[in-house]
């Protein structure tokens, strides 16, 4: 069922996999759901939700952006979400996953292999990690972190000029876009575009900025400070 689900939303985004692919994004949402049993990964584990809520919103990204032979960093990524099904759907685009909880980075770097898909795993908070790759990425992604005053401290930082920051939201998208313009101005980032898919009747949107100036070494601050006094 996951699969004819998944197999079923890709025209939406305007995407076509091959077999194999859908197979293996299938493969791993059932091993997040087997793995959910003993861990908190998700609130969703029944198939046509996995499909829908993980994969088909995680696949999003690349349809909204060309990600084609480019770097990409996945910020508080959770379970695996959007860097992983975007790992198995563009393969060759270089993924690393960064969350700061050790468990579920344990669990990742354990079945990702087992499945066949590569990724680098990285344990560490993202206002720490980004001292030893500051500007390294053309695109840093992230799904359900903060609203986006927040989380474009946390990931503009990672983005090489010229790169992009991509931030899945729902109906939100506009109200926190209009709340984050003076992030966007600070950080060096110009909204390019906002592309939104209709996935079985609710709203995902995609929020896309380009960099166009280097983020200030002021950022990010601490996440205390971050949290406390946002952009």
């Amino acid at each position: 069922m996951m699969q004819k689900t998944l197999h079923e939303g890709l025209p939406g985004l305007g995407l076509t996999l091959s077999e194999d692919v859908e197979a293996k994004l299938c493969a791993f949402g059932r091993a997040m759901v087997k793995q959910n049993e003993v861990m908190n990964l998700t609130g969703i584990t029944e198939d046509t939700a996995v499909a829908k809520l993980h994969l088909l919103d995680s696949l999003t990204v690349c349809a909204a952006v060309e990600l084609k032979g480019k770097s990409l960093i996945d910020v508080g990524c959770g379970a695996g979400f959007p860097g992983v099904p975007l790992a198995i759907a563009c393969p060759d685009t270089k993924v690393t996953l960064l969350d700061s909880l050790g468990k579920r980075m344990k669990w990742l770097e354990n079945v990702l292999p087992e499945l066949g898909i590569t990724a680098k795993c990285v344990t560490a908070r993202a206002e720490e990690e980004v001292s030893k790759c500051r500007e390294q990425f053309d695109v840093a992604t992230s799904r359900a972190v903060a609203r986006l005053n927040i989380l474009l401290e946390l990931t503009a930082p990672y983005v090489k000029v010229g790169g992009h920051v991509v931030a899945l939201k729902g109906s939100a998208a506009r109200e926190e876009l209009s709340e984050a313009k003076n992030a966007i101005k600070k950080l060096g980032l110009q909204l390019e575009k906002v592309e939104e898919f209709d996935i079985d009747g609710a709203m995902h949107s995609v929020i896309v900025l380009k960099k166009v100036t280097p983020t200030p070494p002021a950022y990010p601050r601490r996440f205390a400070k971050i949290k406390q006094a946002p952009l």
